[in-house]
């Protein structure tokens, strides 16, 4: 009984980091990454689909990338979602090619990334808490009645206690790479 309730704790906590690490992946860090695109939609025949169902996305080097457009028809979409992403991105146009020159980083635009990212990690810290939280109140209830003992209480409780110690701190660690990505150039 114990054992489904830290179970299901813990793959929510895990989903919970899993988010918060994809949430930080598409902050720029001032180098040019494929992965900066993922987040944007483009509209394509009347719906919105992922960028990189009509595109591919590369990084030739630190300060571009490169969009590679499937459909010629689409070029102007694609241009128009980068640009509207608020990413700070403007692409130039080169037939099925656009070109996506990353500007460089302020000193001021970095510490707000940094910020930024304390706040999204301090809502991951938060989501854990929460988790952890219910599934202390589920071992409660299970303990009420009698459907474990009290001991299988603590024992789950310590258990649970453990893997949002272990969450946090891997979300925690993503924090410090992250920031330092942002930071040095």
């Amino acid at each position: 009984m114990i054992d489904e309730v830290t179970k299901d704790a813990e793959a929510r906590m895990q989903k919970s980091r899993e988010t918060f690490q994809q949430e930080i992946t598409v902050i720029r860090t001032g180098r040019a990454t494929p992965s900066l695109l993922d987040p944007i939609k483009v509209e394509y025949y009347g719906t919105n689909v992922p960028l990189r169902q009509v595109a591919s996305v590369g990084a030739p080097d630190a300060r571009l990338l490169v969009v590679q457009v499937f459909d010629r028809n689409a070029v102007p979409n694609v241009e128009k979602a980068i640009r509207s992403a608020e990413l700070g991105l403007n692409p130039l146009v080169d037939g099925n090619l656009l070109r996506v020159p990353i500007p460089q980083l302020t000193e001021e635009r970095r510490k707000e990334l940094v910020k930024y990212v304390h706040k999204i990690a301090e809502e991951g810290r938060v989501a854990i808490r929460n988790i952890r939280r219910d599934a202390n109140d589920m071992a409660k209830d299970l303990e009420k009645e009698h459907e474990i003992s009290e001991d299988a209480l603590h024992k789950g409780q310590e258990e649970i206690q453990k893997l949002t110690d272990k969450y946090i701190k891997q979300i925690d660690e993503l924090v410090k790479h992250k920031e330092k990505d942002i930071l040095e150039d």
